[in-house]
C-alpha cells in the first residue's frame, strides 16, 4: 500500500528468511545493549511533546540528513524543497494534500499494526490474498505471513507502533515543509501520535526495535532484499543515541523518552 525509502546497496542475492531472522534478532540485540536515558515526566507540557513528536521522525529524518532541530527538515530553498517533494512523490506516492493526509491517518490508525495482526491470526498466506496478486506479490505475501507467525508469541501487534508512528511523523514534518497542511495540523498531528508511541513503546531502543521489525516485514512483503536495509536503520539508530566521531547525532540521547503514566485511583 505504501512506499518507502531504499537507499543504496540492497542487491544481497544470497539472502533467506531464515538468516534474515537471525540478522534481526541480533541487531536487535545489539540495540538493547546501547545506553539509553531514563524516562522522564513530560506532563502536558506541549514544548516536550513537541520537541518528542519531531524526533520520533529521527530514523527518516538521519537517513535522509534531515534536520531535527525543529518542525521544518530542511531550509527553504528551492532545491531543497524539490529535493523533498521528488521524495515524497517517488517513495510514497503522495502528491498533494489529500494523499497526504490520507496515508498519515492510514498509519496512525492501522497501518503494519494491523497488518500485522491479520497475517498472525491467518492459517494460510492464501486468506490473505485477493487473487489479484501477480508472482511475485504472491510470493511477498507467503514471506510475510511466514515473518509472522515466526515472531506472533514473541510480539503483539502494539509492537508495530514503532514502525507505523515513525514513518507518520515524518510525513507530517514533510507535508509541513512542502506548505500541504499548516504548521498547526502538523504539531496536532505529532502530538497524537506522541500520545500512542508513549502509551505502547517504553524507550527510544524499543522504538527503533519496532522499527526494524516493521522495515523487515514491509521488505518481505515486497519480496525485496533486506539485510542493507536492517543495517542502515541500526547505523540510524546509534547515531541517535550515540551519537557521532564529529559530534553530531545524539538527539535521542539528550532527549528522554517520556515516562509511562501511572494507572490508579486518587483517594
Amino acid at each position: 500500500m505504501e512506499n518507502e525509502e531504499e537507499g543504496p546497496g540492497l542487491d544481497e542475492e544470497d539472502e533467506t528468511d531464515d538468516t534474515l531472522y537471525v540478522l534481526l534478532d541480533e541487531t536487535m540485540a545489539r540495540l538493547e545493549a546501547l545506553p539509553e536515558p531514563a524516562p522522564t515526566e513530560y506532563g502536558r507540557d506541549p514544548e516536550l511533546w513537541g520537541r518528542f513528536g519531531i524526533l520520533l521522525s529521527g530514523i527518516v529524518s538521519t537517513l535522509n540528513d534531515h534536520s531535527l532541530d525543529g518542525l521544518d527538515v530542511e531550509e527553504h530553498i528551492p532545491v531543497l524543497e524539490q529535493q523533498a517533494l521528488s521524495v515524497v512523490r517517488r517513495s510514497w506516492g503522495i502528491d498533494g494534500r489529500g494523499e497526504l493526509l490520507e496515508t498519515i491517518r492510514y498509519l496512525s490508525q492501522a497501518g503494519y499494526t494491523e497488518r500485522y495482526r491479520f497475517y498472525c491470526e491467518a492459517d494460510s498466506p492464501e486468506e490473505l490474498m485477493t487473487g489479484d496478486e501477480d508472482e511475485d506479490d504472491r510470493d511477498g505475501v507467503i514471506r510475510a505471513w511466514a515473518f509472522a507467525q515466526h515472531y506472533k508469541v514473541r510480539y503483539t501487534p502494539a509492537f508495530m507502533a514503532g514502525w507505523d508512528t515513525g514513518r507518520a511523523a515524518m510525513l507530517a514534518r514533510w507535508g509541513s515543509y512542502l506548505g500541504w497542511i499548516t504548521p498547526e495540523e502538523a504539531q496536532g498531528i505529532l502530538w497524537d501520535l506522541a500520545q500512542r508511541a508513549a502509551q505502547d513503546l517504553g524507550g527510544w531502543r524499543e522504538f527503533a526495535q519496532s522499527y526494524l521489525f516493521g522495515g523487515l516485514m514491509w521488505k518481505m512483503l515486497c519480496n525485496s532484499p533486506a539485510a542493507g536495509y536492517l543495517g542502515y536503520l541500526a547505523d540510524a539508530t546509534t547515531s541517535l543515541l550515540m551519537g557521532k566521531a564529529d559530534g553530531s547525532g545524539g538527539q535521542w540521547r539528550d532527549f528522554p523518552w517520556p515516562a509511562r503514566r501511572k494507572l490508579g485511583f486518587t483517594l
